[in-house]
């Protein structure tokens, strides 16, 4: 039988199982949530490529052109070219990044792509990407 002093000894120990769990749980909400994050709001059909898309920074310069022809920088809606214009140059000296990425909906007018590529060109962008999604077909079909 056990001396009572020992019954009557504290265990100061702490669980950390339930931490754990709490912790890993939060991970898992982390992991699923951010391309959600990183992809925005903006409704636009990208276009798919064999080419892998260049990985995202977190300073980066993001023009989105919808189907109706709206354009977004970083999530703002631009009013005309001189605003984005405007914008551009000011976020190109905030970040430092002179690296601009273009989302196109895949069904938007080639010639309101060519005008972004352009206004960023001109607002001191040294590098542009075109923004796809994976080509999930795998195999290209020729015309015969």
């Amino acid at each position: 039988m056990l001396k009572k002093r020992e019954k009557e000894k504290l265990i100061a120990e702490i669980n950390i199982t339930p931490l754990t769990d709490v912790m890993l749980v939060l991970l898992v909400i982390f992991m699923v949530t951010t391309p959600f994050i990183i992809q925005g709001n903006i409704k636009i059909n990208l276009p798919s490529a064999k080419a892998p898309s260049d990985e995202m920074l977190e300073d980066n310069i993001v023009a989105a052109v919808t189907q109706e022809g709206k354009i977004f920088l970083n999530g703002n809606e631009m009013s005309d070219d001189s605003m984005l214009l405007n914008e551009l140059k000011a976020l190109m000296l905030k970040t430092g990044n002179k690296r601009v990425i273009i989302e196109g909906d895949k069904n938007s007018l080639h010639g309101n792509i060519v005008k972004i590529m352009g206004i960023a060109k001109e607002a001191g962008a040294d590098k542009l990407a075109i923004s796809t999604i994976p080509d999930t077909a795998g195999a290209v079909k020729e015309n015969k």
